[in-house]
């Protein structure tokens, strides 16, 4: 995909976060909409990946550590056709198989099941140790929240991955700078991100995550990177392109109603028209 066509799919991803949380009267937009682009690039463009042959044995892995932010991970699978855009509504409703957190046994494209903030990265690091010790080359992706690095066991994950020099992994941070309780530097602060990645022995990069110039020189330098495993800390926007859920930590874990939802979905149905004329 361009560059245009990876913020058109973007945007498609944020509608299907919107519709999702919507209908579940429940979930977590802030942080999926904060990490649309990330989704986007990493299913669209990064990864190999087959819709059709969803556990092929020489695919990427992918592992969502911050759980929370099903819907947009949700919503990118369904647009990339693991399984119908439709079933989005079904979002945490009884008898769905889009529950609340991944779940890698029902659903199509998920490769763990995560939720528990702090485990996701360190299953990750075991499919990355996986990898080498088959002498397979498949790649090993993990999203973490900004306010999830609080987490300690992230960091033992972070030790081990150095110290294997796992350079099939890359380890995403969806900076937003905001967690339930506040910003994550009022709450525990991680700052400095980047400094804390490299004592552990990652190479670092540090990039604009809505921004798919960026993300794309980004994911091709750690795919370029030996002997090291990569973190990129991508700065962005919680709940970004929706206007009222922007930078507000009320939208961490709340659904839009009937109103924030025709409103919501007016705005970015806006982006996409814009994005037609370009």
């Amino acid at each position: 995909m361009n560059k245009l066509e990876l913020m058109k799919m973007a945007n498609e991803v944020r509608k299907g976060v919107i519709v999702g949380t919507y209908h579940a009267k429940a979930g977590h937009p802030g942080g999926s909409l904060s990490a649309a682009d990330i989704f986007t690039y990493l299913f669209f463009e990064e990864m190999n990946i087959d819709p059709k042959d969803p556990k092929k044995a020489d695919r990427d892995r992918f592992v969502l550590s911050k759980g929370h932010t099903a819907p947009g991970y949700y919503a990118a699978l369904a647009n990339r056709g693991f399984f119908p855009v439709e079933d989005l509504k079904t979002l945490r409703k009884t008898g769905s198989y889009l529950q609340g957190h991944p779940d890698m046994k029902h659903i199509p494209g998920v490769d763990m099941s995560s939720g528990s903030l702090g485990q996701g990265i360190s299953a990750a690091v075991g499919m990355a140790i996986s990898a080498k010790l088959s002498d397979d080359d498949y790649r090993v992706y993990t999203v973490l929240g900004d306010g999830e690095i609080q987490e300690g066991q992230v960091w033992e994950a972070a030790m081990l991955a150095g110290h294997r020099k796992l350079d099939n992994l890359v380890v995403i941070v969806d900076n937003n700078g905001l967690q339930i309780d506040g910003s994550v530097e009022e709450v525990c602060s991680p700052y400095p991100i980047d400094k804390k990645f490299e004592a552990f022995n990652f190479h670092v990069i540090n990039v604009d995550g809505h921004d798919f110039d960026a993300l794309d020189a980004a994911f091709k330098e750690a795919k370029a990177t030996k002997g090291q495993p990569t973190a990129i800390i991508a700065k962005t926007i919680k709940g970004k392109n929706v206007s009222f859920m922007e930078n507000q930590v009320s939208w961490h874990g709340v659904a839009p109603n009937e109103e924030q939802y025709a409103q919501a979905m007016q705005e970015l149905e806006e982006v996409g028209e814009a994005l037609c004329q370009m």
